[in-house]
């Protein structure tokens, strides 16, 4: 069945928070200790869509199955242009390609919306699942941070990846329309 996808409602946190515990609490893709409750995803989603980012899931037989957004990669004013992916698929889910559906998407709607470069941190150098999901989506290995997180008693790296998005680079960008976001 292929997938629906659709922007995310305030309706979708109790299956994104659903999605998200267990990247949390079982594995190393998030770097969180503790998975939030529905009120801090909700305010998360608030700010995202609020500063004018994409936030959408995918649907499979009528539930959401997956979800993905993109956010500032940093919020210095110089990195307006610049974005940072965040791919989550439920568990039961996985392997059946909605995180190449959703990542495809965010990255249309970005080059459509303006912004130059796509960042992948990706929690765990062995993710492989999420290392191979952003290389054939296009992504160019940067560089590994080693040891950078400490969860479930060891060290964990983050690989970062990065996505020259539409003139990337070689032409000055054309300021966006979104609300500003501070220093």
């Amino acid at each position: 069945m292929k997938p629906i996808l659709r922007p995310a409602t305030p309706a979708d946190i109790v299956a994104i928070t659903a999605i998200y515990r267990p990247a949390v609490i079982t594995g190393t893709a998030s770097f969180e200790l503790e998975a939030p409750a529905e009120d801090e995803m909700l305010r998360r989603f608030i700010a995202i869509t609020d500063a004018g980012y994409p936030y959408i899931v995918a649907e499979l037989d009528g539930r959401v199955a997956g979800y993905a957004y993109v956010n500032a990669y940093r919020t210095r004013p110089a990195y307006r242009f610049t974005v940072e992916d965040s791919v989550y698929i439920a568990p039961d889910a996985q392997g059946k390609g909605l995180g190449r559906v959703l990542l495809e998407r965010l990255i249309a709607t970005c080059r459509d919306d303006g912004f130059r470069l796509m960042i992948a941190v990706i929690g765990d150098s062995a993710n492989f699942g999420s290392i191979t999901l952003h290389r054939r989506a296009g992504f160019r290995f940067c560089g590994t941070i080693h040891s950078v997180g400490y969860k479930f008693g060891r060290w964990l790296d983050s690989v970062i990846m990065e996505l020259p998005l539409g003139q990337g680079d070689t032409t000055a960008p054309v300021e966006r329309k979104v609300k500003s976001r501070s220093p």
